[in-house]
């Protein structure tokens, strides 16, 4: 019989850490909460000061029944679940069901499941942190109150089934905020001109027009781009002034939560929720052959870029012995954590980094693996040396014969990479593309004169904002405040769910339904959809988890002022959502059929309801014919919300395809032609899966 019993989360973890423990400890997983609020009501009594109801969890009763029974037996037992405020309260509410003293030694924590971490926790085990858990319940009720609250409000004035959430609500105005800032956009004209010089040794390169005497000048028409290269062809030009230096470029620091899921939308095109799934059980323990389960980074849910003494050691003798010492710094690499930082865990970092992504790739699913090396990678990478680049910045200027008052002035620059540093294994990803000149300038000297070769005036249009993407959105909540490592998937993943925002390729775009619930959000609930209020009450939940103030005097500051709000907002006039009509002809009445959006998106109804009830799916066209049968193809999506292309006779017709319509026509069978855009390419492709046409083409 067991000595000592240890419970945790997951089965996965407790396979993990049995395997270090040995045949004296017991490890079981509860699988998540095992106590929460109900579901059918409220389950907050606001006039007793906020006292939660909970209950026992559907399907965990039998679960409870065992782990009593075995609690009886152990001498001991060791709450083991994340070392964050969701873990300890799932501890604190796991001593309550087994009657354990929270102030006893009873939890323990570990950020890493490796051998020495897991042991040390085992040696010193501590009190439940009634802190972390009455930050947890604050913000527990906070969410429910808020949605329990304004949903009926949502009920009563749009339509039924809605719902309002405090960090949800915030999110979804960021993202209709930048929707209404792009179409209210203005694009205004401006002008560039590239030209290329040549050497009196033959030499050629390309330089931009800057400005004339000493100042920047903008192009705003054709007008000006024209009187200005009237006066370069009119110039004489010499070399004003060369500057080379050096540049260092710097690794970036270890992922925490948000650069993980924004580098890893980047580059692997993963959702949060994704991300953060695979980064749980690479942390749990992966079989890795003979050696079993093994967890493989850190706890995945940190904002502290801080690293161990032991991991920073075992980084720099891996860099020594693989890359060799120009790749060491003299001394390890330290990052500063931004200013508000919890610090309660290190980075994600692996927790052995002598498992290289090569040596567990036959052990790991293809994600797995993908997510991995993107951890180990950058951790290793950022022990390593700076890039070093040698730059070279020319100033030229060109005197018009006819006007020699004037001093026109173009640049040129020019940059080579003279060592890798950390990009032998690592660059940061951005969310636009980078404008860099990277042309190898010639050997050039001042006072040189050269000859003009071409002028190329470029008409351009300023560009709107651009629409978040995950990496972008989760960067701005993090900027913003709002929210912390732990909610940013799940923020995501809900207001998707609930049909108010919608993914277009990679980015988020508001739909009407999210528009209109936000328009009325935004006249009624000011505070909860305030960024600076919601950041403010995040403030105060990390106040709660420091012991600084008391968590239920925030709850009852929030509340008096936000009972009035609903009281007022419950006297506002119903909102109509517009009715969108199909070219459906309803076969039951006759009528035309209009498109209504409900819990699983939209569909098509009869405008005679209730005297008729006729509904049928709504298939929205792509506009082009299926290669196989030709029936419509018309868009679909996966359950995770994915779009794609396919047959509307399915499942007699298995045509499907990931990728868009171009309008494009197969030169050699006729069919549409899909298209996929990268950063600086479009792929063309038939749609057809027994033609091999296929065109790859520079972006305009």
């Amino acid at each position: 019989m067991s000595k000592y019993l240890v419970i945790v989360e997951s089965p996965a973890k407790a396979k993990t850490i049995k395997k270090y423990l040995g045949p004296d400890y017991k490890v079981i997983a509860s699988m998540g909460h095992i106590r929460d609020l109900p579901e059918s009501h409220l389950g907050v009594d606001v006039k007793n000061d906020f006292k939660p109801m909970y209950v026992i969890k559907a399907g965990k009763s039998a679960f409870i029944k065992e782990i009593k029974a075995d609690a009886t037996k152990a001498d001991k037992v060791f709450l083991a679940t994340d070392p964050d405020r969701e873990g300890e309260a799932i501890s604190w509410h796991l001593s309550h069901i087994l009657n354990i003293d929270p102030d006893k030694d009873c939890r323990i924590t570990f950020n890493e499941i490796t051998r020495n971490a897991v042991y040390n926790a085992v040696m010193d085990p501590r009190r439940i942190d009634m802190n972390l858990v009455d930050a947890q319940q604050a913000r527990r009720i906070l969410d429910r109150v808020v949605g329990y609250e304004i949903s009926p409000v949502l009920w009563k004035k749009i339509r039924k089934g809605l719902s309002a959430g405090r960090v949800q609500s915030v999110t979804t105005r960021i993202i209709c905020d930048r929707e209404t800032e792009i179409e209210n956009f203005v694009p205004e004209e401006y002008w560039s001109i590239d030209t290329k010089f040549k050497k009196d040794d033959g030499q050629i390169f390309s330089a931009k027009y800057h400005g004339r005497n000493g100042k920047k000048e903008k192009i705003n028409n054709k007008n000006e781009s024209d009187e200005i290269l009237t006066l370069l062809k009119d110039s004489d030009f010499l070399v004003s002034n060369v500057k080379k230096s050096k540049k260092k470029r710097n690794p970036a620091p270890p992922f925490i939560t948000s650069t993980l899921q924004q580098e890893s939308s980047r580059k692997l095109g993963f959702s949060a929720q994704k991300t953060m799934m695979i980064a749980q059980q690479l942390y749990e323990g992966v079989d890795i052959g003979s050696e079993g389960s093994v967890g493989l980074i850190t706890y995945m849910r940190t904002d502290s870029v801080r690293i161990s003494d032991d991991a920073l050691e075992q980084a720099r003798d891996y860099i020594s012995k693989n890359f060799g010492q120009d790749y060491l710094p003299s001394k390890p690499r330290r990052f500063k954590s931004k200013s508000g930082t919890q610090d309660a865990h290190e980075a994600i970092r692996p927790s052995y980094i002598e498992r290289s992504p090569e040596s567990l790739k036959s052990f790991l699913s293809a994600d797995q693996y993908k997510v991995y090396k993107l951890i180990w990678d950058r951790f290793l990478a950022s022990q390593m040396e700076p890039a070093i680049f040698d730059t070279i910045s020319i100033e030229i200027e060109g005197t018009p014969k006819s006007k020699n008052s004037v001093v026109l002035i173009l640049r040129a620059s020019g940059s080579k990479l003279v060592f890798k540093g950390f990009m032998t294994l690592y660059l940061e990803g951005t969310d636009v593309e980078e404008d860099e000149e990277n042309q190898i300038l010639p050997d050039i000297n001042k006072n040189e004169i050269l000859s003009l070769v071409i002028t190329v005036p470029n008409q351009h249009f300023t560009e709107p904002p651009p629409r978040y993407t995950e990496a972008s959105l989760v960067k701005a909540l993090e900027e913003n405040g709002i929210g912390r490592p732990s909610t940013y998937a799940p923020t995501i993943n809900t207001i998707i769910n609930r049909g108010y925002v919608e993914r277009n390729r990679k980015q988020l775009v508001p739909t009407e339904l999210g528009k209109i619930v936000n328009q009325l959000m935004v006249a009624n609930f000011s505070d909860i959809v305030n960024v600076n209020f919601t950041a403010d009450m995040e403030g105060k939940l990390d106040k709660i988890e420091e012991g600084k103030i008391e968590w239920k005097s925030v709850l009852r500051d929030f509340y008096e002022p936000f009972k009035e709000t609903v009281r007022k907002a419950e006297s506002i006039d119903r909102i109509e959502m517009p009715v969108e009509e199909s070219d459906e002809i309803c076969d039951k009445c006759g009528k035309q059929m209009v498109i209504k959006m409900g819990r699983f998106g939209k569909f098509l109804a009869c405008p005679g309801f209730p005297e008729c009830k006729n509904t049928k799916p709504f298939l929205e066209e792509a506009g082009v014919k299926c290669p196989k049968c030709q029936g419509r193809v018309i868009h679909r999506k996966t359950k995770r919300n994915r779009k794609y292309l396919g047959c509307e006779n399915y499942p007699k017709c298995d045509f499907m395809t990931w990728d868009m319509p171009s309008d494009k026509t197969c030169p050699k069978c006729s069919n549409f032609v899909t298209q996929k855009k990268k950063a600086k390419t479009v792929t063309y492709k038939c749609s057809n899966p027994d033609c091999d046409y296929t065109d790859e083409q520079l972006k305009a």
